[in-house]
This record gives structure tokens, sequence and C-alpha cells, in this order.
């Protein structure tokens, strides 16, 4: 984790808790390593911090993940960039009448993963709670979980899509 603890040295003194955060939520535990990464760079990318991405995606490379987990990763980002704010929109506004439109959104790399449908989904779940999409997340979390996750899992991604966001938040603070 040599670009990110780079970038931990770089938090200010009020990120104290989430330079320890970063490096407890990056160390494998109920994920996978594959996971963990996947959902961190995914997280990265949803937080729109340039220096947090490059370093994620170095570290994750450097941890040996494959192509695919850091192609998902951004794929995930994107996607969700897209549908957490067309369905936060739906629910948000309340309304029937929008729920029966069809979302005329083309969504096809969803079905086509590169790594594993259940990690995609993964990551999807991530990026929706930092985008606060409560549809996309409920959908997210259902999926993982039926495709076998545990909810220790699901909660771990959780608390790296929190600590990663307030990375991003923290090295804004710092650079110009």
């Amino acid at each position: 984790m040599e670009a990110i603890n780079a970038l931990r040295e770089l938090l200010p003194d009020e990120a104290r808790d989430i330079k320890i955060n970063l490096q407890n939520v990056l160390t494998p535990g109920p994920l996978n390593a594959a996971q963990t990464w996947g959902v961190a760079l995914t997280c990265a990318y949803t937080a729109r911090n340039e220096p947090l991405t490059r370093a994620m995606l170095a570290d994750a490379k450097a941890a040996g993940i494959e192509d695919a987990v850091l192609a998902d990763a951004k794929a995930a980002a994107i996607l969700m960039g897209m549908n957490n704010v067309y369905y936060r929109f739906r629910h948000l506004v309340g309304k029937e009448d929008y729920s029966q439109l069809p979302a005329r959104l083309r969504m096809l790399r969803i079905s086509q993963v590169a790594s594993n449908k259940v990690d995609f989904e993964l990551f999807c779940l991530a990026a929706s709670a930092i985008n606060n999409c409560e549809s996309c997340i409920r959908s997210h979390e259902g999926v993982v979980i039926d495709g076998g996750l545990s909810t220790a899992q699901v909660h771990d991604a959780a608390r790296i899509a929190a600590t990663v966001n307030a990375a991003a938040i923290a090295l804004e603070t710092i650079l110009p």
C-alpha cells in the first residue's frame, strides 16, 4: 500500500481517524483481496478524487488484482453515476407515474461483467452508498446476499465506501 500510505501522510490532523481507518479497511477481512480493492477503487472513482484514484489503482495493481476487477470497478462507478441519479430521482419525487415509465437507459455492462457478477454488484452497492441512492442500495444488497455474500461482507464494503469517501474529502481540504 505504498501509494495509499503516501497519501495518508498528507492528510491533515483533523483526519487522523481517517488515516487509521483507511489502513484498516484495506486489509482484507470478510472480503477477499479482489473484493476489497475492487470496492475501494470503485469508491475512489465515485468520490472523484484523482490522487486517491491513482493511488488506489497503483496499489491494487501492486497487490496483483486482475485487470478484469479493475475494469469492473471503473464500470461500476460510471454506471452508478448514471443509475443512482435516475433511481434516486424516481424515489425522491415519490410519484408512481415516474416508476411506471421505462428507464430507457442502457445498462448492458451490468450483465456483461469482466470478473464476476456478485463482486460487480458489490462494487455497485458501494458506489450507491456514496451516492445515497436507497433503491439502488436495496437492489444491489439483495443481489449480493442472494449471490452468497454475507452481511459481514456487505458491512465491510460499506465501511470501505465510508472511509474512502472521507479520505477524498480530507484530501480536498489540502490540495489546491
